[in-house]
């Protein structure tokens, strides 16, 4: 058996807190159904560690790596090449381990993206874009929102400087996509938008919801990046002001096939997969 799996590639989620995690059972499932042979891990690494835990999981013969909370931008530093948008963002959710050196990308927007736009039916072009929060989650999609066309994104943030270097680092983007961009406090975000995306870390901390629902435009889409346990308090008061809710089990799933294709060279098809998961999250959430 240890022959066996030591000539199996390995990839992992590296983050902490990772025990939570459904990455694991997301690239098995991928792996089943484009036929690869591959081990997917938990690398939960130490706060103040984690590159060394990357790199000595690298050392031992790891491919790649997708990256959680809290090390997107610490990731970013750790690639030598970088996708465009893993550029634009700042920060890197994929690694992969190429013989020469280490190539970093950011999945975490497209997947956001087709999980509004096509599992959600939701298109954004001309919509009017709340998103909360400008840490690595709302780096990492910014770009993709933007690439949509709404009418306008407006990144809402405990500090308004962070969320105005945001903006700054995709105004260029904007301005050719013709989108209006802009940055705001969580206590006077504007009214009336018809996405709301939470980005922030309120959900993981279990804290309260940040806005108020004057921010809601009737039949608004709320999603949280969150999902399981962490997402329903957001969620559950999205529904209570009218709102149509989408948790971020979709976009985990889309994003994991964006990173899966960029280490196997394979698309895997995500319906039947993110039907099956969402049917084991709700019947037993994760911790």
């Amino acid at each position: 058996m240890s022959e066996t799996l030591s000539v199996l590639d390995r990839y992992a989620v590296a983050g902490n807190p990772v025990a939570h995690s459904r990455s694991p059972e997301i690239h098995a499932a991928f792996a089943v159904q484009t036929g690869q042979s591959l081990i997917y891990e938990r690398l939960l690494c130490p706060l103040d560690a984690f590159v060394e835990t990357v790199q000595a999981f690298a050392a031992a013969g790891g491919r790649g790596c997708n990256i959680t909370v809290p090390f997107k931008f610490e990731a970013h530093a750790l690639a030598a090449r970088l996708s465009p948008r893993a550029q634009l963002a700042g920060a890197v959710n994929t690694l992969r381990f190429d013989a020469e050196d280490w190539f970093g990308d950011n999945t975490d927007g497209a997947g956001l993206l087709r999980d509004i736009e096509q599992n959600a039916q939701r298109p954004l072009a001309g919509r009017r874009v709340l998103l909360l929060g400008a840490g690595g989650a709302s780096a990492g999609v910014l770009g993709s929102l933007i690439g949509a066309k709404p009418a306008e994104v407006q990144v809402a943030n405990r500090s308004v400087d962070k969320a105005e270097s945001l903006i700054t680092a995709h105004q260029a983007l904007a301005d050719e996509m013709g989108v209006k961009l802009s940055a705001a406090s969580l206590q006077d975000c504007g009214r009336g938008f018809d996405v709301l995306i939470n980005g922030t870390s309120a959900s993981l901390a279990g804290a309260a919801v940040p806005v108020g629902p004057e921010v809601l435009a009737p039949g608004a889409l709320v999603v949280d990046m969150m999902y399981g346990p962490a997402a329903a308090p957001f969620l559950n008061w999205a529904r209570s002001h009218g709102a149509e809710t989408r948790d971020g089990l979709g976009m985990l799933v889309e994003q994991a096939a964006e990173a899966f294709e960029i280490w196997r060279g394979r698309r895997p098809d995500t319906a039947p997969v993110l039907r099956s998961l969402r049917q084991s999250v709700d019947e037993k959430p994760a911790a």
